[in-house]
């Protein structure tokens, strides 16, 4: 049988994600960000797709790179306003029974502390069916609105969520032992003490002494996702991550991407396919390839150039607005996410060389990944060769309009792949780690984070 393919809805609490100017598209419902209804709504949509999850994005800051300032960020409503993603769970996991939940949460601006519990308690309430996307941040704009000058410099984040994942995983893991609540009712005990321990850690960034004061979740630890796909992304992910998001513009780019993730999985002691690789892609799809063509066409006419260079500016780093449009852009230093730069770099080797302008039109939908454009039959096609050439496991889809982008994915494009027996008709039970890798609920114990499990003395000191 030919490769299984998965997809992720991938959104964020805001208007028009990725697709700056979107918002304005009559059947886009993107506005209505703010009302519980829109998210679970939703949420059933995605059920129904049989979706891996919904992946939701967040910053704590404006995109301000573009021209110096916020003022076309909030002009062109580009992911400003935000609201928080972690309320939005409880909702969506109340009228499903198996969609899975990404959520993003910085490690820059908040204590592990109270964030363990946070998670924990999702977990709980979701019966093992949340994810925690691990970010480092990259917004200077969200660093200065913390207190600070500026973000840290860019590996120096990932040695600062080093030490935040560890005091994590020694909360989630080595803290409860698996039959510390009780709740004997005849001596009046619900958690024999004894087996409920401080986790003693004192380190560069943290010290965090004493218990989790939550009880275990089904999971305990989150499935944990990340998105870096620098070096030094590659190599935290390759300790910790359990399905990891990548944005590639063309196949070529992707399938190096994905060799050099599954190479670094394995130098960590870990399965090449311990964490399943998702790629960012948008989906134009209808009944015909004439219609998904028209279709494109009407949400570009939709689309706001400078919107998309907003985005584009804070993902690099670089002030777009300072450059002629026809102007190649590549060979520049970024602090903010590297991969964007070496992804367009490597697209200059294999003969695409972007400028300014090109960088406007490709991401005014969908963002930093590709923008297929065809029936259910050819979209499938091409997804079937994407899996096949590059190695990825599936794909983080991002909408045009929402929610329609992907309803007609699962009116178009699902109901062929599973005809072709290459995309699920039903979801596994339990929990979202055993969805995803069929291993049971825990981190499995070549995972780094299983080191900390009571036990292993040595780690939860």
């Amino acid at each position: 049988m030919s490769r299984q393919i998965r997809f992720n809805a991938f959104d964020m609490n805001c208007v028009a994600h990725q697709s700056s100017g979107l918002w304005r598209h009559p059947e886009d419902r993107s506005a209505t960000y703010n009302t519980l209804e829109y998210w679970t709504n939703l949420a059933q949509l995605l059920e129904k797709g049989t979706f891996d999850g919904i992946f939701i994005a967040d910053v704590l800051g404006t995109y301000d790179v573009y021209g110096g300032s916020n003022e076309a960020a909030i002009r062109n409503g580009a992911q400003v306003p935000v609201n928080d993603p972690i309320l939005l769970v409880s909702a969506m996991a109340h009228v499903t029974e198996h969609l899975g939940f990404g959520v993003t949460a910085g490690t820059a601006y908040e204590h592990p502390y109270p964030f363990a519990r946070r998670m924990t308690t999702l977990d709980h309430l979701t019966k093992g069916r949340v994810g925690w996307n691990v970010v480092t941040g990259y917004l200077p704009s969200a660093a200065r609105n913390m207190g600070h000058d500026d973000q840290m410099e860019h590996d120096d984040r990932y040695d600062h969520a080093d030490e935040y994942l560890e005091v994590l995983y020694k909360l989630w893991e080595g803290s409860w032992e698996d039959d510390a609540v009780v709740k004997d009712r005849e001596r009046g005990v619900f958690t024999d003490p004894s087996k409920v321990h401080e986790i003693g850690h004192r380190g560069k960034h943290f010290t965090v002494p004493g218990i989790h004061i939550s009880e275990p979740s089904p999971q305990r630890s989150p499935v944990i996702y990340q998105a870096g796909a620098s070096p030094r992304g590659i190599a935290f992910a390759a300790g910790n991550a359990e399905a990891i998001f990548v944005a590639a513009p063309t196949k070529e780019v992707l399938t190096g991407t994905v060799s050099r993730i599954r190479d670094a999985l394995e130098a960590a002691g870990r399965d090449r396919y311990a964490a399943k690789i998702y790629t960012l892609l948008t989906i134009i799809t209808d009944e015909t390839p004439e219609k998904a063509q028209a279709k494109y066409e009407e949400y570009l006419s939709y689309a706001s150039d400078e919107g998309a260079l907003v985005f584009m500016s804070g993902w690099m780093g670089i002030d777009l607005s300072q450059y002629d449009l026809d102007e190649p852009v590549g060979n520049v230093k970024s602090n903010a996410i590297q991969s964007v730069i070496a992804n367009l770099q490597e697209s200059a080797r294999h003969g695409k060389e972007f400028t300014v302008r090109d960088i406007g039109r490709h991401g005014s939908i969908g963002g930093l990944g590709p923008t297929i454009v065809g029936s259910g039959t050819q979209i499938a096609d091409q997804l079937q060769e994407w899996v096949e050439e590059t190695d990825v496991d599936g794909f983080n889809l991002a909408y045009a309009i929402t929610p329609g982008t992907w309803e007609d994915v699962i009116e178009h494009v699902i109901p062929v792949l599973r005809e072709r027996g290459v995309y699920p008709t039903e979801y596994t039970p339990g929990t979202l780690r055993h969805k995803l890798h069929g291993r049971g609920d825990r981190l499995p114990e070549e995972h780094k984070g299983a080191g900390y499990r009571i036990g292993a003395q040595v780690a939860v000191g």
